[in-house]
């Protein structure tokens, strides 16, 4: 292969692509995603959820409608489809973590994706990735050749996800607490990886993440600060698993993965900090810290 580009290049090059040229991915993209996936299988967290390349049949399209603000794929040739254990610490984290590095694999290769939340329990999808009795699939993604013009209805899904809008600097990344401020000109390289964390796709474009770093050291400490009722409503309404915690492993897959580009290395690990007055809905998930050996 090719020398790939840069992460932050295909961070921020990807976008949520809902109209496909529809003719099949071509065999060396394929094989080379293919080979991708069976190589990637585990997320920071150490859970492995399982993924598939799989072709586009009519009754994958079928099994999308009904995803509210999701819309319909066009000529999508492909889905990314995974599943993974229920009930497990972190396990949808992992999920959203690996299913990223997947994607942006696929966007480094000139391949279109999207992300696509929904109830796929009892779905073609589920069927096809032989989901066992204790396993879910919590979301998946459309895959196939770019179209060079964008339907209208991909600009108006577009604009009502507000996918264009991002969080300012000061709302998402704080210092020592979360009335403490952090200006991205006082912490060198790390304000890359927190830049590419500010791209991250997100349902709803709801960007949870929320990241406190500590003083005088390279330590973070990401949150996930929900949305007022948003997973309980869906739930409700669509059956959908808990998308911001799929959220929080997209992001965290950002910053690790430019971390280590630009050669800054690290680890993670959950060790509760002791910060208060967390603001409403808002709750600890893991640290990543510098390691220096």
């Amino acid at each position: 292969m090719d020398t790939a580009p840069p992460v932050t290049e295909t961070i921020t090059r990807r976008f949520s692509c809902r109209t496909y040229i529809d003719k099949p991915i071509p065999d060396k993209e394929r094989t080379l995603l293919e080979v991708f996936i069976s190589e990637n299988k585990t997320g920071p967290f150490n859970t492995t959820p399982k993924f598939q390349l799989i072709a586009a049949k009519t009754e994958d399209h079928e099994a999308l409608k009904g995803l509210g603000t999701y819309g319909f794929i066009k000529g999508a040739s492909g889905f990314i489809i995974g599943s993974t254990v229920k009930n497990l610490d972190y396990n949808l984290e992992d999920y959203g973590y690996v299913m990223e590095r997947i994607i942006l694999f696929a966007t480094s290769i000139g391949l279109g994706t999207c992300w696509l939340g929904g109830s796929f329990n009892k779905s073609t999808f589920s069927q096809k990735i032989l989901a066992k009795q204790d396993e879910f699939v919590p979301a998946v993604a459309a895959i196939g050749n770019i179209a060079s013009k964008r339907r209208f209805f991909d600009k108006a899904i577009r604009w009502s996800a507000k996918a264009t809008k991002r969080k300012h600097w000061n709302k998402l990344y704080f210092q020592e607490t979360f009335d403490g401020i952090l200006l991205p000109e006082t912490i060198d390289s790390f304000s890359v990886p927190l830049d590419m964390v500010r791209l991250a796709p997100s349902a709803s474009n709801r960007q949870p993440w929320r990241i406190i770093k500590e003083k005088d050291q390279n330590v973070f400490h990401f949150f996930l600060q929900r949305t007022k009722n948003y997973y309980e409503r869906n739930k409700k309404m669509f059956k959908m698993a808990d998308l911001q915690r799929v959220d929080m492993g997209i992001a965290i897959c950002h910053f690790d993965m430019t971390c280590k580009e630009i050669g800054i290395e690290g680890k993670w690990t959950v060790e509760g900090p002791e910060i208060k007055n967390l603001p409403e809905l808002t709750n600890y998930l893991v640290t990543w810290s510098e390691t220096t050996e």
